[in-house]
């Protein structure tokens, strides 16, 4: 890239497990050449998808080590309400770089607002330097269709009823529509688990919330034409103050205090009593995400874990590296946890 172009950068958002990091691999994967520089927003303690980046290579060289500057993650809550705090500093040395690098990938916590971030990119230094390629915004479709947007039904259900502020209308729904109002592309996921009408009924319910020219297209467990993803050269931040969402001025400002995150790290387990004890533990408490890596007893290599509502999904990604002590390491997402149960009930499996 030449010093007098500007980098394009992809907003990757959507709701949490919608897909979004399963999309971030299958363009690094196929990336042909590119040079991409990725940030990841990470929600709680743990940086479970900058992890999973780096098992298909971004930010290591040819021998797994990691290099500086690859990768970046942003780990204080979601890059909305952090942005002034770190995304600037990230952005600079990035720019600094800006002859090495071909694009910009971002990768937004499931509980954030896109509108501020792209609204940062009208910084003067980061304007100067950079555009905002596309805001993809990545649609889970079973989930939607099941009117869940990513969160098992009872857990949603019991946060509208506690707030009477909201007029029966979830949170969750909220920033679901938010996030589509800021999209120029709707990627839609899990077809795999879906069926036509499911299809047909969630691409209505996106089509009455954005705007005619956004395009909404399908990807095949996160494979897509990077034709179709990269390259639109929508200049997002000359026109994002036009969208207007649920939180109207004050996206600025908005938090997640509804939400709690609970980091939990154990010895080796065995998988299909741990994936057991996932499925007791949301149906007793409001966990809407669960992911994480696992140790499993006689296995060399990492399993990952990813956990929906009732919906879960394993697969072994890598060998342990050498010197690396196998551990299991969750995050779990969710509403008024009962931390302390939780840990238990988990602790229990390394302790057999």
């Amino acid at each position: 890239m030449t010093p007098s172009a500007k980098i394009p950068a992809t907003i990757v958002t959507g709701f949490l497990g919608s897909g979004k990091t399963t999309l971030l691999r299958h363009i690094l994967e196929n990336a042909g050449g590119r040079r991409i520089a990725v940030i990841v927003n990470e929600f709680g303690e743990l940086g479970i998808d900058g992890d999973i980046l780096r098992s298909c290579g971004i930010g290591c060289d040819d021998n797994g080590e990691e290099l500086p500057g690859q990768l970046y993650e942003l780990a204080n809550g979601c890059m909305c309400c952090t942005v002034q705090e770190e995304f600037y500093p990230v952005m600079r040395e990035l720019i600094a770089r800006r002859a090495d690098i071909d694009h910009i990938l971002i990768e937004t916590s499931g509980l954030a607002l896109p509108k501020p971030l792209v609204q940062a990119f009208n910084w003067p230094e980061i304007k100067n330097a950079c555009t905002v390629d596309a805001v993809i915004t990545v649609v889970d479709v079973p989930a939607t269709a099941a009117g869940q947007f990513a969160a098992n039904p009872a857990a949603v259900d019991a946060q509208r009823r506690q707030d009477p502020n909201l007029d029966h209308e979830s949170p969750l729904h909220e920033l679901f529509e938010d996030q589509l109002m800021s999209a120029d592309l709707v990627v839609l996921s899990k077809l795999d688990l879906a069926n036509a009408e499911d299809r047909a009924k969630v691409e209505a319910i996106v089509r009455e919330e954005v705007p005619a020219q956004v395009k909404i297209v399908a990807a095949d467990q996160g494979r897509i034409d990077l034709g179709v993803v990269l390259g639109l050269s929508s200049a997002s931040e000359e026109t994002i103050h036009e969208r207007q969402g649920h939180h109207g001025h004050d996206e600025e400002d908005h938090d997640h205090d509804d939400f709690d995150s609970i980091v939990v790290k154990l010895p080796e387990v065995e998988r299909d009593g741990l994936l057991a004890a996932l499925e007791r533990i949301v149906s007793e408490h409001q966990v809407y995400r669960v992911k994480g890596f696992v140790a499993v007893p006689g296995k060399p290599m990492r399993l990952v874990v990813h956990g929906v509502g009732t919906r879960f999904d394993s697969y072994f990604d890598r060998r342990w590296a050498a010197g690396e002590t196998p551990q299991t390491h969750l995050v779990l997402i969710g509403h008024d946890l009962d931390e302390a149960g939780i840990r238990a009930e988990l602790a229990s499996l390394g302790a057999r």
